[in-house]
């Protein structure tokens, strides 16, 4: 093994969300299998870093479209509704879609996703419903682990937020699908390749592994 072990840097981008909750666990163990590697972890939204060369690997929830990436489907990121048993405790557990309205909901300040999410399930909404309003997904991901409502997260991150748990089984909502991308003129390399190989096997696993949690 000490043969066929890898040396170097490779730099990895992942949104804020997965950087923060579900790369960590991925990366432990990369350096577990490859203590010669050294990684850096962007912590980025931003869907151009490839292209812009400001990183070798990106782990990203919508398909890269661009030609020179060579980009694998790794599974699907539910989302769902969750809230912390604390704030469950005061304000009571909701039975019903319909009944999240008589809750104070966690949302977005100027994006509309789940204001048009809810018009799709037939329940019109306006800013007003939502109690608390933020677009920084890191901020949003603390506001539900620390009670502060009912919010809307990928499930993968109820295994970090104690006393968190996940509402509404039969509310179906579409889940995010998670690609692994890497540009074409860097997959051949060496140490490129086997972090590219290591995740594509280790992030299905961890996400497998949260859902059951």
């Amino acid at each position: 093994s000490q043969r066929n072990a890898a040396t170097g840097t490779v730099r990895i981008t992942a949104s804020t969300v997965a950087a923060v909750w579900l790369m960590p666990g991925v990366l432990a163990a990369l350096q577990r299998a490859e203590p010669g590697l050294q990684v850096e972890l962007v912590a980025s939204n931003a869907l151009d870093n490839l292209l812009r060369r400001e990183a070798d690997i990106a782990v990203r929830m919508v398909r890269p479209a661009q030609g020179s990436l060579i980009a694998r489907k790794l599974g699907e990121v539910p989302i769902v509704v969750a809230a912390h048993r604390d704030y469950l405790a005061r304000a009571g557990t909701p039975r019903s879609p319909v009944e999240l309205l008589q809750h104070r909901l966690i949302g977005y300040d100027r994006d509309p996703q789940l204001i048009q999410g809810f018009a799709a399930a037939g329940m019109p909404v306006t800013p007003a419903h939502f109690a608390l309003r933020t677009d920084d997904q890191v901020a949003y991901g603390q506001l539900v682990a620390r009670g502060a409502g009912i919010g809307f997260v990928t499930a993968y991150c109820l295994a970090s937020w104690p006393g968190v748990r996940a509402l509404l089984p039969m509310l179906q909502i579409p889940p995010l699908p998670c690609w692994l991308a890497v540009h074409r003129e860097i997959r051949g390399n060496k140490v490129v390749k086997r972090v590219y190989d290591f995740l594509a096997e280790a992030i299905p696993r961890e996400l497998q592994r949260s859902a059951l949690t």
